[in-house]
């Protein structure tokens, strides 16, 4: 089971920069992709190979590549196998290339200085920055600033240090946070939330415990400046807490179902727990201040509208 899932893991970076580049480029910029992946967690250099970073890259540099090459103009007699042939050679050419000569050498030392940082981190300093990383995954809950954080976790993951596996499973911890919280105050309190808000809470439930923060889009969009600062404050807890407790994770991904890979998985529970605690406490809180059930049902239609989207 171990070597299946060392095999499954070692194609995480060249297949994420291959669909990446597919995304931009289609299908003849794959190729190109996975190699520049590839070429991310092998190439030899003073530090460490360029990794999850420079995966990233590659298939940023992949997609670009193949769309500059689509603009050139051919005769109609090639233009057949340019998506087959011409397309995918030439750009995996260019992109092993620049990977070899130009990018991989600095991407390596940053993925060198990045571990060398996150080996610094102790104490005070780890749990500082599992709050900032809870504050980051609470705020828009699958937005930019989520998929920020998000990806610094998945980026130390290979560099398979402690601290990295910790920052792992906070921001893990953290992105759990939001839809239960929210699902557990729709429970405590039903008459501050409306019918399809009590609905969406029962959803709410699945979504956090697979670590699919975007189930508490729904709260946020029909009620932003009370929801938001709760969901901030509880996934803040959590992060604080999975670092200050030790939790660990070598998975990117997985919600409670990764629950039994997890490093010190009773405690990492509780963080979630707590925080889940302190995001409910909180919006019910300030809910409670500025909003009746009778407000709750005017606004109804708002918050149906915003469900939908």
């Amino acid at each position: 089971m171990f070597q299946i899932g060392a095999i499954a893991f070692g194609f995480l970076v060249p297949i994420l920069a291959g669909f990446i580049a597919f995304a931009m480029g289609d299908r003849p910029a794959l190729v190109p992709g996975i190699v520049g992946g590839m070429i991310a967690t092998q190439v030899p250099s003073k530090d460490a190979p360029a990794g999850f970073l420079g995966g990233l890259v590659a298939g940023l540099l992949a997609g670009a590549v193949v769309l500059l090459i689509r603009r050139v103009k051919v005769p109609r007699s090639v233009a057949g196998i340019m998506p087959v042939v011409v397309i995918p050679l030439v750009s995996t050419l260019i992109v092993g290339f620049l990977m070899f000569v130009v990018l991989g050498p600095p991407l390596g030392a940053l993925t060198t200085g990045l571990t060398n940082w996150l080996n610094g981190l102790s104490g005070a300093n780890r749990v500082i920055l599992g709050a900032i990383l809870g504050l980051m995954m609470g705020f828009d809950m699958g937005g930019p600033i989520n998929k920020t954080a998000y990806a610094f976790a998945v980026a130390g993951l290979s560099t398979e240090t402690e601290t990295s596996f910790q920052i792992m499973a906070a921001v893990m911890a953290a992105g759990m946070t939001p839809p239960l919280g929210m699902a557990l105050a729709t429970v405590l309190r039903k008459n501050i939330f409306t019918h399809i808000e009590q609905e969406n809470g029962k959803a709410a439930w699945v979504l956090g415990a697979s670590f699919i923060t975007e189930g508490a889009i729904p709260f946020a969009a029909g009620d932003p400046i009370r929801v938001i600062p709760s969901l901030m404050a509880g996934s803040a807890v959590t992060g604080a807490l999975s670092m200050a407790f030790g939790a660990t994770s070598r998975a990117p991904h997985g919600g409670i179902f990764v629950v039994p890979l997890i490093g010190n998985p009773f405690l990492y529970l509780i963080a979630i727990v707590i925080g889940a605690v302190v995001t409910a406490v909180l919006v019910i809180a300030l809910k409670s201040l500025r909003r009746t059930p009778e407000q709750a049902a005017d606004e109804t239609p708002a918050t149906e509208a915003a469900a939908s989207a």
